[in-house]
């Protein structure tokens, strides 16, 4: 009888043991989900926290200490003195700002934005005026590319690592318009944003007639264009033009390029991708320089 009953304890001990560990193993993977999890996010957080600022005062903060700001979002109807005074700044200091709805805003972030967002950039932006002169001066032949509005981060990135392999001295861009050069568009440049001089600029116009005056002729890439750009000479100081997809270069640019040429077609689709494009661009004036050079 007595063997019977410890062999009855034994059980019902050893069926409690395994339903202890069995439950701390189900607690354990909880906690290690938990913890993974948990880090991530706070991981994504701070990565949110550093490509973006909400609020007036943070926003203000970052106008004074310089902190190069690729856009501003403002909520549609927004008043008040804060938001006089930062206005006045952002005008001041040409930054792209956008009015949006406020439901806009909260998807970016549910804490107190006060309705204003503004996006860090990723890129220290550089002026044309500074950078020409100091191609020439280190005696080197001009090799300008600027985009007209290009909306796409992949595209910009795509052709900012072409332009870096091809040697471009610097990539103009406006100042509204044009996609934002984000974490996406650092990627897919596989870092060449940072190594290739980024401009930004409010009047593409007045950067063309400079860039004429500097003695770089301005070439637009264009479909209607009556020239091929193999039969083009680019061994002179040169700015290639590439618009976007959909509208190619403004009227008010292509009427001050010096020239036009195009890709010439073959296929029944009537046109590349601008990133192709470019790089098919590009890459002729690079043979055409090599050609001079290996002379």
């Amino acid at each position: 009888m007595s063997s019977l009953r410890d062999m009855a304890v034994h059980l019902v001990n050893s069926s409690n043991a395994r339903q202890i560990y069995n439950t701390k193993m189900r607690f354990r993977k909880k906690y290690e989900f938990f913890k993974k999890n948990h880090v991530s996010l706070q991981q994504n957080t701070n990565i949110m926290q550093t490509d973006t600022i909400y609020g007036f005062r943070p926003i203000l903060e970052a106008i004074e200490s310089e902190k190069t700001i690729d856009k501003i979002l403002i909520q549609k109807g927004l008043h008040g003195d804060l938001f006089k005074d930062l206005f006045i700044k952002v005008r001041h200091h040409k930054i792209p700002f956008q009015y949006v709805p406020i439901e806009k805003l909260n998807k970016i972030t549910r804490g107190n934005h006060q309705g204003v967002i503004a996006f860090l950039s990723e890129i220290e932006y550089q002026s044309i005026y500074d950078i020409v002169p100091a191609v020439f001066e280190a005696g080197r032949t001009p090799f300008i590319v600027i985009l007209d509005k290009i909306t796409d981060v992949r595209n910009i990135g795509a052709i900012a690592r072409s332009a870096e392999c091809a040697g471009v001295d610097a990539i103009v861009l406006p100042l509204k318009g044009g996609a934002q050069l984000n974490e996406d568009a650092v990627k897919s440049s596989c870092g060449a944003l940072f190594k290739v001089p980024i401009c930004r600029h409010s009047n593409l116009v007045e950067v063309i007639k400079f860039l004429k005056d500097s003695g770089i002729e301005v070439i637009g890439v264009y479909e209607k264009a009556e020239k091929t750009y193999f039969n083009k000479d680019f061994i002179q100081p040169v700015c290639i033009i590439m618009g976007n997809e959909y509208e190619g270069i403004a009227w008010d640019y292509l009427r001050e390029c010096n020239d036009s040429i195009k890709i010439p077609m073959v296929g029944t689709i009537a046109s590349l991708n601008v990133s192709v494009a470019t790089g098919v661009v590009l890459f002729e004036v690079v043979k055409q320089r090599s050609c001079v050079l290996s002379m």
